[in-house]
């Protein structure tokens, strides 16, 4: 069993398309029209048949109370590997991002997370 698809619920899915594109690099895999929404998933340029996030709309009624809270708590939607943890922050925000945790050793983890700019908090991780 692997995973397959995952989400993170955006409040907008065209302009979480050119976030997660133009600023974080993912490409666009899939662009399916649903009724008022889309099937709209991106994947990692490094493994074009891996994971695909898909940007799911928030129209549920518990998807904006369930964002707020994580938010609220700083906890991250969802995490993604980098190679390193400092040039992707400095890159990001040279781009304009804002980070709500510049860069922070762990142990064997150093991580940040910033904010997707359609609701969530998305971590950037590198485990030496």
């Amino acid at each position: 069993m692997k995973i397959h698809v995952t989400s993170v619920f955006v409040d907008d899915q065209e302009k979480a398309l050119r976030f997660y594109t133009d600023v974080l690099g993912f490409v666009k895999k899939h662009d399916i029209p649903m009724g008022p929404a889309r099937w709209l998933t991106v994947v990692s340029p490094e493994e074009p048949e891996g994971t695909e996030l898909l940007l799911e709309p928030s129209g549920h009624p518990a998807v904006g109370p369930y964002k707020e809270a994580l938010v609220g708590d700083g906890i991250p939607a969802a995490s993604f590997a980098v190679d390193d943890v400092q040039a992707e922050f400095e890159r990001l925000r040279g781009l304009g991002v804002r980070f709500t945790q510049e860069p922070l050793e762990a142990g064997p983890v150093t991580s940040a997370v910033l904010d997707d700019t359609c609701g969530n908090l998305i971590q950037i991780v590198h485990t030496a």
